[in-house]
């Protein structure tokens, strides 16, 4: 690809141009939901990787909504990583559980206002020539959806897979739409997963909550 970045290296795939930097991102990604599932120190290791090349990606894409969430995720994916070494210091395991209704609501309370928030700024910016995102209102979504998972993640709470969910459904569409063909199919693969995730979360929480209850009865 003449005069292209690294950034913008990639191969043609059925018409469509694939990023390096979008598909090993995306590796990085799927990595980190599995990982998650199996409740180990190295999702966020992995995670922070994954971020750092999907930022390039999206940036190349221009979607800048997506770019900065992959910038907060790499903030995150530090936080997420000081709490689970602390939650897993000596070799105990990962100490998940449910939210509690206030932290429910507050979840929710920070993912609407946090939404409208954005895609206002967004549509500002736009108003005025930035063009820092072709859609404002889902790119905001995902974005404050995204990192609300992410923390409810590292405080190892099962209700992050259900935030992840609910981003994932406006994920697919905007990522084909952005001609990040890659990116749209790991989100389905990625729901799939999110899906066990939460399966698997939920049956150990209650159990360890059941054992809790036994042990104080």
């Amino acid at each position: 690809m003449t005069g292209a970045g690294w950034y913008e290296v990639g191969f043609d795939v059925l018409g469509q141009r694939v990023l390096w930097t979008d598909l090993v991102g995306n590796a990085c990604a799927l990595g980190t939901v599995w990982l998650a599932i199996r409740k180990t120190i190295w999702t966020w290791p992995v995670q922070l990787l994954g971020a750092v090349l999907l930022f390039v990606a999206s940036i190349s894409a221009h979607i800048t909504g997506n770019a900065l969430k992959q910038a907060l995720f790499g903030v995150l994916a530090v936080y997420g990583w000081f709490r689970w070494s602390r939650g897993t210091r000596d070799g105990a395991a990962l100490p998940i559980r449910s939210a509690t209704g206030r932290e429910r609501t507050v979840l929710l309370a920070v993912l609407i206002a946090g939404t409208v928030a954005v895609a206002l700024l967004f549509t500002l910016l736009n108003s005025r020539g930035w063009n820092v995102s072709w859609a404002p209102w889902p790119d905001a979504y995902i974005f404050v959806g995204s990192a609300v998972a992410t923390w409810a993640q590292g405080r190892a709470l099962v209700d992050f897979w259900l935030v992840w969910v609910a981003v994932d459904v406006v994920g697919v569409p905007l990522a084909f739409h952005s001609g990040l063909v890659v990116s749209g199919l790991v989100y389905g693969v990625f729901f799939v997963m999110v899906l066990i995730g939460f399966r698997d979360w939920l049956r150990q929480s209650r159990a360890v909550a059941a054992d809790t209850e036994a042990v104080a009865a």
